[in-house]
């Protein structure tokens, strides 16, 4: 009997949750050898993950909206897909689609609700599907893995789902999230033209992620002579027009740096060289780039709401992520008090290392346990 394990997200390259499906499947494999496979959709171009070729996989080709409406039809009707997972034992959903499977036990992983709490951050058509498939999912689910405290709080409150169905595991930063040699920062910076005194942002271009008010920040503090550059490390997500129409009225445009795409070798020495991570996120279900920086002993400055507090502790500057002033105000301290950004970056990499993924799959594994027992 085979774990079907699904990685699409990660062959997808779907930003924070592909990340979380590939580590996660990663350090799944040791720990069930055999009895792992993967499941994903197999759309054109999509490779299977650089050294995992050799595990089973199960894929269908289907494009990602069709796919994903032939799952909710699927749940809806009640009609089961286990002919895509032959054998199966139990199927781990980890980007917001629940097959339908009968007599399978099935693990939905719940990363935030935020097309609830933030309606207007969402495409209509995206807000539309999740808000009519989610509370569906959440309740087919045999158990419900949630990636923080704050996602716990919001499944239950929105959905009803029993507190004990729901686990609560962290994610981690990978293990190439570490501090860099200078040798590694300063040939990062040649390669992407990055000036030595940049501030960095991590994540996909949308509005929760705040971009408009770091971007004032930033005005303000390269003003005062602290840094000189803005680097922007994310593809376009959507409803980001209102960010780049403030950017082209930016006195300081050209000294925002969009990298492009960034190489997985290459983000860690990109992230160490950051002066510091401004992540002031109006939300986060978990918030990833936060253990990354503190794992590379990177200052971080991010948002006292959501998740975030959970991840950073006492390691980060907090701050309301509405406040440009109270934003400007953190950046300015970790940019002009050494022993400040000394303590951020000791602290940082101690908070770090309390969470790995090998522990994250030694806990999801338990959750599988419980459901396959007899």
């Amino acid at each position: 009997m085979t774990i079907y394990f699904d990685i699409s997200a990660a062959v997808h390259r779907r930003a924070g949750l592909g990340r979380y499906a590939e580590s996660l499947g990663r350090a799944l494999l040791p720990l069930l050898g055999d009895q792992l496979a993967f499941f994903y959709n197999a759309e054109e171009g999509v490779q299977p993950l650089a050294g995992l070729e050799h595990v089973p996989s199960r894929t269908m080709a289907l494009g990602y909206k069709p796919w994903r409406m032939l799952v909710w039809l699927g749940q809806l009707s009640r009609i089961p897909f286990n002919r895509l997972l032959p054998r199966a034992a139990l199927f781990h959903a980890t980007e917001h689609l629940l097959m339908p499977l009968r007599r399978v036990p099935t693990v939905l992983t719940v990363h935030d609700l935020i097309f609830r709490r933030y309606p207007a951050h969402h495409k209509p058509l995206n807000r539309w599907y999740l808000n009519l498939t989610m509370p569906l999912y959440c309740r087919r689910a045999s158990h419900v893995i949630a990636v923080s405290e704050q996602t716990k709080r919001d499944v239950i409150e929105a959905y009803g789902v029993p507190a004990e169905k729901i686990t609560v595991i962290y994610e981690a930063a990978s293990p190439n999230f570490a501090p860099q040699s200078p040798e590694a920062i300063a040939a990062m910076g040649v390669q992407y033209g990055l000036p030595e005194r940049y501030i960095l942002s991590v994540g996909t271009i949308e509005p929760r992620k705040n971009l408009g008010r770091v971007l004032t920040a930033f005005e303000q503090l390269r003003g005062e002579g602290l840094v000189d550059a803005f680097v922007i490390v994310g593809k376009k997500g959507w409803l980001y027009d209102d960010f780049f129409a403030q950017l082209d009225r930016s006195p300081a445009k050209d000294a925002v740096i969009f990298p492009g795409w960034v190489a997985d070798e290459d983000l860690p020495a990109m992230v160490a060289g950051a002066a510091c991570l401004a992540f002031p996120s109006e939300f986060e279900g978990f918030g990833l780039p936060v253990l990354e920086a503190m794992a590379c002993g990177t200052p971080v400055v991010c948002s006292n709401t959501s998740s975030l507090p959970e991840v950073a502790g006492d390691a980060a500057l907090l701050v309301n992520p509405l406040d440009t002033d109270a934003i400007t105000a953190a950046l300015r301290r970790v940019l002009s008090e050494p022993g400040l950004n000394a303590e951020l970056r000791a602290r940082g990499i101690a908070q770090a290392a309390r969470f790995s993924w090998e522990r994250a799959a030694q806990e999801t594994v338990a959750v599988y346990k419980r459901l396959m027992k007899p």
